[in-house]
């Protein structure tokens, strides 16, 4: 009896192309008018004890070839807990071939963990109830999801967390969740003093439409937002447009923009340096928050990142680059591995939403040490 593969449902992607018995020749779909394409999700029904051996072909065209060589994929077998199948990728063909052996007779495959947009509705319900919680609609996607944004706090330093706008990277909204549940702990102390000195803005999915398609990068219009910042539009970014135009409202003072990464295996962040207005205190600062996360987790490090743009070389149409110039603000990116930290592995989950959830709240406690 052979094996039955779907992903007809939220966030799900892939295209079968042929199966026999417990194995399976798959690809991945691209973007809706995109070339882009990396994120899978599908669902594999089969016998207790089958042994999967699943091949997702044609991924030298994939949008980052080398996030596949030492990537292992995704699975669960109740879409609560998600651990790693034994994956091996060859190069030569393309291929990357995920074995796994059933332990149920329905067993979900992903790129990471997948982050539901019922999940996020249930995050924003859950934060609408929390005492000093105000819910807003900033605008709408392109499909008419709303662009959710929670605000909280009292204080003058204004502070901007934003994730998913490229909704493959769905670690960004586990780290929102973390995130959150910090902030509404009244008992945390880092999260009441924080709420003492900041007022925050979160918008935990920015690219809803993208998210529920099972997109790797773009919105409906097979738009890379975080390529949009300097000049978004209704047309093609209105995601973009709403959320920029309520930081001008309220001015920024600190921002963090959560992506992941899907070929280097650490966290890191990347900051704001080429921009055309640069300073030496502002650069200063962003440098501090970045040694005190490093001294204070060792699931952050300063090793592996990103090139350092040149003086006046900044892209501005990157949402961190344009905080950075637009308010003066202290802006960065965060990125998380869709492998494992190279530090840190663990050979059952690699990278991991609750490592996501986790890292959230050593960011937060850093920023209360930055602040002073």
């Amino acid at each position: 009896m052979s094996i039955q593969i779907t992903a007809a449902f939220d966030s799900g992607n892939i295209t079968v192309h042929d199966i026999s018995g417990t194995s399976a020749e798959l690809s991945i779909r691209k973007d809706k008018d995109s070339d882009f394409f990396q994120w899978f999700h599908f669902r594999v029904t089969c016998e207790i004890g089958d042994t999967l051996e699943l091949n997702i072909n044609g991924l030298k065209e994939s949008a980052y070839p080398q996030g596949w060589p030492g990537y292992n994929a995704c699975v669960s077998e109740d879409r609560e807990y998600w651990g790693r199948a034994d994956s091996s990728y060859d190069e030569d063909k393309g291929t990357l071939s995920i074995r796994y052996t059933a332990a149920s007779n329905i067993v979900w495959f992903a790129y990471f963990a997948p982050y539901s947009i019922d999940r996020h509705h249930d995050l924003i319900a859950e934060m609408a109830s929390v005492e000093g919680v105000t819910c807003r609609t900033l605008g709408h996607s392109l499909e008419g999801q709303p662009i959710d944004c929670i605000e909280m706090g009292e204080g003058d330093t204004q502070v901007w967390l934003y994730a998913r706008q490229h909704p493959g990277e769905s670690m960004a909204e586990w780290w929102m969740e973390g995130a959150l549940e910090m902030l509404a702990d009244a008992a945390d102390p880092h999260a009441r003093a924080l709420l003492q000195k900041c007022r925050f803005h979160i918008v935990p999915n920015m690219n809803p439409d993208g998210s529920f398609r099972g997109h790797l990068r773009t919105n409906y219009a097979g738009t890379n937002l975080n390529r949009e910042w300097h000049e978004p539009s209704a047309e093609k970014s209105p995601e973009v447009l709403c959320v920029r135009g309520a930081m001008d409202e309220t001015g920024v003072d600190f921002a963090m923009d959560i992506h992941g990464d899907e070929a280097i295996p650490a966290v890191f962040i990347a900051g704001f340096e080429g921009i055309p207005s640069w300073t030496e205190e502002q650069g200063r600062k962003y440098n501090d928050y970045r040694d005190r996360l490093s001294a204070r987790t060792p699931d952050f490090q300063t090793d592996l990142g990103y090139p350092i743009a040149g003086e006046g070389k900044a892209n501005l149409s990157m949402s961190t680059n344009q905080i950075a110039e637009r308010f003066g603000a202290v802006a960065m990116t965060l990125e998380m591995p869709f492998k494992d930290n190279r530090d840190l592995p663990d050979i059952d989950q690699g990278w991991s939403p609750e490592r996501c959830r986790l890292l959230a709240r050593e960011c937060l406690a850093t920023l209360v040490e930055v602040l002073g």
